[in-house]
């Protein structure tokens, strides 16, 4: 190489002395081209050996002095689920299982390759605090449920203005993906700390595993629809969501590319209303899993649909009624839809009967421990009717800020003995500011206005202001 360089030098200097000749200058061409092609085979040689060796070095860097890492050595290609990953405080999509290889995130951002392996593993932490002042005793300090909202003249009830401040749905996360291996094997675990007890309890969101579209683990259950949540900064969301974790088994077929159908079984969780039980104390109990299945259409343009069914068998034992048995089962329809330019609207209808334990308000108080039945004054059981929408709408001011107005609705028939403190209706409403500070800070402010009525007709409402702030590592 250096031989080559004293001979460019000499032939330019010879060049700069005399005229130089049409000939010369032709020889003088070709010797550059041969050397440049000669370059070129070396670096091609030098690329192959460090594949060869499966290093690449980092964009930019000195392989002779820096630092480069160990890469896979094919190149990996995400592919980006027709559903898009909505601005949301309280993040449901990301823990979501998807059909096949897709993720919101076709970028991979934030993974690191596993050595020696086709995998990568990406660690989140999600730091979170809220700060919530309610106009009187709300029945929970922590989130806004409108189940746990006190009934005018009861001790409960007012008590001024009240003020707390958590930061309990801080959050950590683990995601192992393989998308180069068959089978697009995923692994995803998720917590915060909203456990029992006080402080800051541990509590276990998310822990699955996925291949070839089978998902087994603690996750998101069949009949929810975890890309319809609105953005709210309330931690707990609309009262009407439909929204359970479980131990389950699911199955994602694909139809074609905008259809598919899941369906599998799941952990039951019979809850029923002993409290009014004539002349004797009952306790739930699971004869069968739940199972049902979901049918989804999605578009990278327009949004999502699906449509979701359950079936369940509520059980319950009493020493002087016997055990009795009754079906729940039910619909549910959401959607998610992009409007206008950067607009996108929510909504979800839900109906069934005995299906309550996947309300987001199952709460259980004084007066209340189960909705999904009760005991008629026969003393037969009976699964109770539920009825529940709910609405979201989010517009983008700008790059920056964001609004959401959220509107949530639950309707409870009860049966007749039942106590007067069962659960009967509530309404849900919010509207916020949210600003992207950074491109991974949010910082809101929200209002928030609840309702609760009783079986005997009681009722009883609270307002709360709310400024939350969520800062993600990735």
């Amino acid at each position: 190489m250096k031989t080559s360089i004293v001979v460019i030098s000499l032939m330019a200097a010879g060049v700069l002395a005399a005229p130089a000749q049409s000939s010369e200058l032709d020889q003088l061409k070709s010797a550059m081209q041969a050397m440049q092609k000669s370059m070129e085979e070396m670096q091609q040689k030098i690329a192959e050996l460090e594949k060869q060796r499966g290093m690449v070095a980092a964009p930019g860097t000195n392989v002779g002095e820096g630092v480069y890492f160990a890469m896979p050595t094919n190149p990996i290609i995400g592919h980006p689920s027709p559903v898009a990953d909505r601005a949301n405080m309280n993040d449901m999509q990301e823990a979501a299982p998807r059909l096949n290889d897709l993720t919101l995130d076709p970028k991979y951002r934030g993974f690191i390759p596993v050595p020696n392996t086709d995998a990568l593993i990406k660690f989140n932490a999600k730091p979170r605090v809220d700060m919530m002042e309610d106009n009187q005793n709300s029945g929970n300090p922590d989130r806004f449920v409108t189940a746990t909202i006190p009934m005018e003249h009861t001790p409960q009830y007012g008590g001024g203005e009240q003020f707390n401040m958590t930061a309990k749905g801080s959050s950590l996360s683990m995601d192992v993906r393989a998308p180069n291996m068959p089978g697009d094997f995923r692994f995803y675990y998720n917590n915060d700390f909203f456990g029992s007890g006080s402080g800051m309890s541990y509590r276990l969101k998310q822990l699955y595993g996925q291949i070839y579209n089978v998902t087994a683990g603690f996750t998101y259950s069949i009949f929810e629809d975890p890309d319809v949540w609105p953005d709210t900064v309330d931690f707990e969301g609309p009262n009407s969501m439909i929204f359970a974790r479980q131990a389950t088994v699911r199955y994602m077929l694909p139809l074609n590319d905008r259809w598919q159908i899941n369906f599998g079984v799941q952990q039951p969780s019979s809850q029923v209303d002993t409290a009014g039980t004539p002349g004797t104390d009952a306790s739930s109990v699971n004869h069968l899993p739940d199972g049902g299945f979901n049918v989804r259409w999605e578009d990278s343009k327009w949004g999502h649909v699906q449509f979701a069914t359950i079936l369940r068998d509520i059980g319950a034992n009493s020493p002087t009624l016997g055990q009795q048995n009754v079906l729940g089962w039910g619909l549910n329809l959401s959607t998610s839809l992009n409007v206008f330019e950067h607009d996108s609207v929510q909504a979800q209808f839900t109906y069934g009967q005995g299906i309550f334990a996947f309300c987001n308000d199952n709460f259980t108080y004084t007066g209340f421990n189960g909705g999904d039945a009760a005991y008629n004054a026969d003393g037969s059981l009976q699964s109770l009717t539920y009825l529940a929408t709910m609405g979201g709408y989010t517009h983008q001011w700008s790059e920056k800020f964001r609004s959401t107005a959220t509107f949530g609705f639950v309707d409870l028939q009860n049966e007749q003995a039942q106590t007067g403190a069962a659960y009967h209706k509530t309404y849900y409403s919010s509207g916020n500011l949210v600003w992207q500070l950074r491109k991974r800070l949010s910082v809101g402010l929200e209002c928030l206005y609840g309702y609760k009525e009783e079986n005997d007709g009681a009722h009883g409402d609270v307002w709360r202001v709310q400024t939350g702030m969520v800062y993600s590592l990735f």
